[in-house]
């Protein structure tokens, strides 16, 4: 089946007022209010002590690799000793390392540099290859802006998270996929640090008989781990197994952090009091669903702008946990929104949607930690729906026509 390709965004097409004044304005906020939670504390608070906060696991567990032992990076009560003695103080609960070992390498580059450099380094070097893609996704430069004024874009810098380059490699491989399918490939490859991320994309490419972006992403894939088995030896995969079902007990069942940071629709149910069982009925009955949907609508002439949102979008509906700083996938989608609506123009609905997207993760603290993350997401998936649902009523209107 051969692949379509991204429709070129004439140069010369009017961005409308509204769209380019809601970005600057967001991306503005994005500027004013990272220096104001750094006078709060970002990395080190008044007294000179670090922030407990995601970054110190990953820099952690470089540290101990670092020092040749990588397998306990996967051990709390170690992890939890060093991040102590990094940070200068304790914490409630724990940060707890979870990657494969393959994701070492990254914390072990880190590791190599002061523990505040590290962390802002981390956060503005990922931040490029998220800019690039989104001007690639979009089309234009205004995909920069646009890039810039994602409302996560702030919750996952003050956290010092990844997901900056988790959008970076889904959006690249989509971007890539129709015109340098083994390019696309490697970087699901190097996806495989996010293994929850790694149902839908081989349907997809199977479905599509994207057979050389399947083998370079498997290529990549056991690459990544032969070198980490080669690096950190067997202990550190028999660690990352041992203790992943201890980490999916404590965060799935017990809830240790609280429902409303995770954007599933596993996590919705939880977070109104429904039980465990019936919390995966949902999430499966909505896994099943969207692996259907996308297979169909990947199979089928649509538009690929909106296979590439629906992909990107889907990916984060099927699986349950989900942070709200890995909703910065959500960007790709909206990106591939908002590329269609400058070629060939914006539905009524859908920028006053697409500003309903932005406003949720911003009032995600005013609502005691809701999970709004969804809630934007299905608001993306409802836009694609549409989209895709009015061609499919065209097409076959015409069909008949003839």
């Amino acid at each position: 089946m051969a692949a379509q390709r991204l429709a070129p965004v004439p140069d010369d097409t009017a961005i409308s007022k509204a769209l380019l004044n809601a970005c600057f304005v967001l991306a503005v906020l994005n500027i004013v209010f990272f220096p104001a939670f750094y006078s709060r504390g970002w990395i080190f608070d008044e007294t000179g002590l670090g922030m407990p906060t995601d970054f110190v696991n990953v820099w952690s567990a470089g540290r101990l690799a670092l020092e040749g032992h990588p397998a306990w990076a996967w051990d709390w009560e170690i992890q939890k000793r060093v991040q102590v003695a990094v940070l200068g103080q304790s914490y409630p609960g724990n940060f707890a390392w979870h990657y494969p070992p393959p994701f070492l390498f990254v914390a072990a580059t880190l590791a190599r540099l002061p523990y505040g450099a590290a962390f802002a380094g981390w956060v503005a070097l990922s931040f490029v290859p998220y800019l690039l893609m989104m001007r690639a996704v979009v089309g234009r430069p205004f995909g920069l802006l646009l890039a810039a004024a994602f409302p996560v874009v702030l919750t996952n810098a003050l956290v010092g998270q990844n997901g900056f380059l988790t959008a970076s490699l889904i959006g690249g491989a989509l971007v890539l996929l129709s015109g340098r399918p083994v390019l696309a490939g490697i970087c699901l490859g190097l996806l495989s640090y996010k293994p929850q991320y790694g149902l839908l994309f081989p349907l997809v490419l199977i479905a599509t008989a994207q057979w050389r972006a399947f083998v370079a992403a498997g290529v990549t894939v056991v690459l990544l781990a032969a070198v980490s088995w080669l690096v950190y030896g067997t202990e550190s995969w028999q660690a990352f197994f041992h203790w992943m079902p201890m980490f999916s007990q404590a965060f799935l069942t017990e809830g240790r952090a609280p429902w409303g940071k995770m954007q599933s629709i596993f996590a919705l149910v939880r977070y109104f009091g429904g039980s465990e069982p019936l919390g995966w009925t949902f999430q499966w009955i909505m896994t099943a669903a969207v692996a259907v949907l996308l297979v169909r609508l990947w199979r089928s002439p649509a538009r690929y702008e909106w296979k590439a949102a629906a992909l990107a979008t889907g990916t984060l509906l099927v699986t349950p946990y989900l942070f709200l700083y890995d909703v910065m996938v959500l960007a790709i989608a909206v990106g591939f929104i908002v590329r269609v609506g400058l070629a060939e123009g914006f539905a009524r609905c859908e920028l006053p949607a697409l500003g309903l997207v932005a406003a949720l993760p911003i009032i995600y603290p005013l609502l005691g930690g809701a999970p709004t993350g969804f809630a934007a997401t299905l608001v993306v998936a409802a836009l694609i729906a549409r989209r895709c649902g009015w061609r499919s009523k065209v097409a076959a209107e015409a069909s008949f026509a003839r």
